[in-house]
């Protein structure tokens, strides 16, 4: 069964990530929202995310440095990461975060409607990409069977080979007509 796509909110402000939360309210997404670069480093090792959105200036282990860490990471390494700054509009900050492995960044103030599109646009390819990688989990389980089918009827034909002639030769066209699908 197929998760719930989950959006990490990651802020050194408490009233940031309660804005986020509420601009994100209505998506098909379960925000889960951390207040440092090492927190979201700790909940990436538990939970699968369609989405971060990052403040890029943080105490200690700022957004940059945690996306670093991220996209070093095989498990998250894909995870899109959207910066959000309060500071000025500034081209070698938005150029640095795009350096880290950021899809996009958000200068504050943002107009929520952009920033709840482009968490869909994300939410959506998650939801996607999951509902692919069940179905080709169903056919890898299909071709396993597929193979097995074939393998006994391979051996069933060798056995009847050695048969009694008339029900063999029978049994062996029956055999044949299934393994070939006509």
């Amino acid at each position: 069964m197929m998760g719930v796509a989950k959006a990490l909110l990651v802020d050194d402000r408490r009233d940031n990530l309660v804005a986020l939360e509420a601009i994100l309210q209505g998506l098909p997404v379960h925000a889960v929202a951390v207040e440092s670069g090492e927190a979201a480093l700790k909940q990436l090792l538990v939970d699968d995310f369609a989405v971060i959105l990052l403040d890029a200036q943080m105490p200690d282990m700022d957004g940059f440095e945690t996306a670093s860490h991220i996209k070093r990471r095989e498990r998250t390494r894909h995870v899109p990461i959207i910066f959000l700054t309060a500071a000025d509009r500034d081209a070698q900050l938005a150029l640095r975060g795009y350096s880290v492995g950021a899809v996009d960044y958000l200068t504050k103030p943002f107009d929520p409607w952009v920033l709840r599109a482009k968490v869909s646009v994300f939410v959506d390819l998650w939801i996607k990409t999951q509902q692919l990688n069940a179905q080709s989990e169903v056919v890898r389980e299909r071709e396993t069977q597929w193979r097995a089918l074939i393998e006994a009827v391979e051996e069933a034909t060798a056995l009847l080979r050695s048969a009694d002639p008339d029900s063999r030769d029978r049994a062996v066209a029956l055999l044949e007509q299934a393994r070939w699908g006509s």
